[in-house]
């Protein structure tokens, strides 16, 4: 079985599709490693687990006008408002093969955004804006 590439996906945002992201980075989890000896252990430490920890999930896409194309700059605006509670949304990365079929899917939960960033403008470039958006989140679960 040949690997999956990193070039085909998509971006589903509470099911619903979003096309258009040009990256997708931060799907990492770590767990920390806690040292722990009792006064009759070996003269060495144990470890025992501790703390998980999600990356944020930065999302990039070439800025857009038209219908939907403010409505990731919403969400971050009523986080940033304080609507956060019902702000949360499940974003699934869906990885596809080179035939363009559904493969693997990474599962974020309960993300919103936590910032919200334009490319720079520069008069003598000609270069694609990009919308950046970070997301922080409670989980990520690797599925299929």
């Amino acid at each position: 079985n040949d690997p999956l590439r990193n070039f085909r996906f998509r971006v589903e945002i509470d099911n619903v599709t979003r096309a258009g992201f040009a990256e997708v980075t931060g799907l990492e989890i770590s767990t920390q490693a806690i040292d722990y000896r009792e006064g009759t252990d070996p003269p060495h430490v144990r470890k025992l687990s501790g703390l998980t920890k999600y990356g944020n999930v930065t999302l990039k896409h070439g800025l857009a006008v038209g219908a939907n194309a403010l409505e990731l700059f919403q969400w971050h605006s009523a986080v940033a408002a304080g609507q956060l509670i019902q702000n949360r949304r499940r974003v699934v990365i869906v990885v596809q093969d080179e035939a363009g079929q559904d493969q693997t899917r990474f599962v974020v939960s309960d993300a919103w955004p936590v910032k919200y960033e334009s490319s720079a403008l520069n008069a003598r470039g000609n270069d694609v804006i990009i919308e950046t958006l970070e997301l922080a989140n409670e989980g990520i679960e690797r599925v299929q």
